[in-house]
């Protein structure tokens, strides 16, 4: 290790660590990610990784709550009540399929590692609660269909978001072209949004 690593700011040196974490644990999962290596892979002792975040509970912790946060930033850029729905729409899926683009592991470690522990399984909960409500919010301003009900609009986000982390999963793999998974899921959701407050008679 450079002696000069030594003397990064610690809000730098944190940061380090959690993109080295990141890739590590969207490599290899929680259980098989060891300390060691993410000390490795942030160029680091493992002191001084366990001197930052005392476990690997923590580490994954503090992981997903960056990530989190980045990725509720991202699903709210551009987000403005005064565009037309289709519009909005628009905006909404290219920001949540282009982070997960520029952003594969993150993606991996909030919604496959994380969700296979039932320890972190809350945080991504609380994650997709918070995109179900903008979602439902978006659906709820732009639909002027007669009857429609909030367990419409809630229901139809939910559907929506459990859509786009299918696409999203299979775009960070690689399997899916960014443009294609957009245009893609852009038109489900239209098609949803368009049935929002439609009841069958049946």
């Amino acid at each position: 290790m450079a002696s000069g690593t030594k003397r990064l700011p610690r809000a730098v040196r944190e940061q380090q660590m959690l993109d080295a974490a990141i890739s590590v644990f969207a490599e290899h999962g929680y259980s098989d990610s060891s300390m060691d290596a993410i000390a490795a892979k942030a160029e680091i002792s493992k002191p001084m990784l366990y001197l930052y975040y005392g476990s690997k509970d923590e580490l994954f912790s503090a992981c997903i709550a960056r990530e989190g946060g980045r990725f509720l930033e991202a699903m709210s850029a551009g987000f403005d009540p005064e565009l037309r729905q289709r519009e909005q729409a628009r905006i909404v899926v290219r920001e949540f399929l282009r982070f997960v683009h520029e952003n594969a592991s993150s993606w991996r470690v909030l919604y496959r590692v994380s969700i296979g522990s039932a320890v972190f399984a809350d945080t991504v909960t609380e994650s997709r609660r918070g995109v179900t409500a903008m979602i439902t919010e978006l659906i709820r301003r732009g639909t002027t269909v007669e009857g429609a009900r909030d367990i419409d609009f809630e229901l139809t986000a939910v559907a929506l978001v459990g859509a786009g982390e299918a696409v999203a999963d299979r775009m960070s793999d690689g399997d899916v072209d960014l443009d294609d998974a957009t245009d893609l899921l852009l038109g489900i959701t239209w098609r949803g949004l368009r049935g929002v407050g439609s009841h069958s008679d049946d």
